[in-house]
């Protein structure tokens, strides 16, 4: 029987890519993708059309909403930057969302009895981000071994997979292509029209094209502004 482990899953390349791996490296995954009050909520939309398609299990969507305290240009009325990833961690970066995201997974992992869960974060090709580093992964793998019923019984050992951390963009589309990820398949800006046209200007298009453009592959995806 194979191993199950739990996928956070946005419909991203990231974390599309992330599905296919913990599918390669042997596990039957079980995605979880999250309707937190995000402004682009047409990730959530390709989330659910496509999650089972691309191999998981079960998708489980989790519904709360982060605009009650809104932080963020994902979250509250502020204008998503345009103007090319900075040095500063931007105003997309969402208040302890990833803490949050990786709590629910943890919690569902523990109900199917799953030790593994896999997380598409990258610390390369990144928006700067603080709970994108390796040293956030690691603190939280510990916490979660010391927060939950299996861990303090000794039943089971939770880790938290970061198969994309030291990957660039190009690298993760290569490793995506290799094992036939349909990237037409994904959603990736933060800015997208009514339609979900990919505004070509986020940190998030502007990072997605960087990395077709470097393996030298197109991307699927059509963009209003390129």
């Amino acid at each position: 029987m194979q191993r199950k482990a739990v996928v956070l899953y946005s419909s991203g390349l990231d974390s599309t890519t992330c599905l296919a791996m913990a599918q390669a490296e042997g596990f039957t995954p079980y995605a979880i993708s999250f309707s937190y009050g995000q402004r682009h909520s047409h990730e959530l939309e390709v989330a659910k059309a496509n999650a089972v398609r691309l191999g998981a299990a079960e998708h489980l969507v989790v519904d709360f909403d982060l605009r009650l305290m809104g932080g963020s240009a994902l979250t509250a009325d502020i204008a998503v930057p345009k103007a090319g990833v900075g040095a500063e961690i931007p105003v997309t970066y969402v208040p302890a969302r990833n803490t949050i995201f990786l709590s629910f997974a943890l919690g569902w992992a523990e109900v199917l009895g799953a030790f593994d869960i896999y997380i598409g974060v990258n610390a390369l090709d990144y928006s700067g981000y603080p709970d994108c580093r390796p040293a956030y992964i690691e603190a939280y793998e510990t916490m979660a071994n010391l927060a939950t019923k299996a861990g303090v019984e000794g039943t089971g050992h939770f880790r938290i997979h970061t198969p994309l951390i030291d990957l660039t963009k190009a690298q993760i589309i290569k490793r995506g292509m290799e094992l036939g990820v349909d990237y037409g398949l994904t959603h990736s800006c933060y800015d997208p029209t009514p339609e979900g046209l990919s505004c070509g200007e986020c940190d998030s298009c502007r990072l997605r094209l960087k990395g077709f453009a470097e393996a030298g592959l197109k991307d699927p995806l059509r963009y209003l502004n390129r």
